[in-house]
């Protein structure tokens, strides 16, 4: 019996020991978004209506967003700003027509290797939405996948569409304009490493 005893003993002594081998856990990884820098955002009448809420959230820089914008025109503005683009650049055209993929290409190609792109889908109840959209995803597959992010606003406001747009199935509501803000930033964050740190250590 006492050597049973001393048996049981020996076990539970030993998984204490090896638990405290164990490399201790994890904490929840988070997007760091310490390196992610600044970030511009350049769109049409959709992302007007979001602008102030852009630019309130930390880091924006610039909203170039203007009424009735095409997308061919997107190329042309990432060229004019040059080298002083920040490091991520949202992307939301193509609402108020078509939108090549030559197009988009250029834009990116515009933007520079060293940063990153937000291609957003769009919301409106027009024939080239889903070309739009399809093209999107086709120019994200031609360019590394640290350099190129799809954004699916589209999908988001689909399913949100009576209280974040208004009755012309585009244009947005003031929670549809929080909405749209938070969904780019939470875009940035999650182009980005997650941040991990080392749980507490044994006692």
């Amino acid at each position: 019996m006492l050597l049973r005893g001393f048996g049981r003993l020996a076990v539970v002594v030993l998984g204490v020991s090896m638990m405290a081998l164990m490399p201790t856990p994890l904490a929840q990884a988070k997007p760091d978004t310490t390196g992610a820098g600044t970030r511009v955002a350049i769109g049409d009448s959709v992302m007007l209506g979001a602008r102030w809420n852009l630019l309130n959230r930390r880091d924006f820089t610039l909203v170039d967003a203007v009424v009735s914008r095409q997308a061919a025109t997107g190329p042309g503005i990432l060229r004019k700003l040059g080298r002083r683009l920040p490091q991520n650049v949202i992307v939301h055209l193509g609402t108020n027509g078509s939108y090549p993929i030559e197009t988009c290409k250029q834009l990116v190609q515009a933007a520079g290797p060293t940063r990153k792109v937000f291609l957003v889908t769009i919301k409106v109840p027009r024939l080239w939405e889903p070309v739009n959209n399809k093209m999107l995803r086709r120019c994200e597959a031609r360019f590394p996948a640290d350099q190129v992010h799809i954004v699916d606003w589209n999908w988001a406001a689909s399913r949100h569409a009576a209280e974040w747009l208004y009755d012309d199935g585009a244009h947005l509501r003031p929670a549809g304009a929080r909405a749209f803000a938070r969904i780019m930033n939470e875009a940035i964050a999650r182009a980005y490493p997650p941040l991990v740190k080392p749980g507490p250590g044994p006692v």
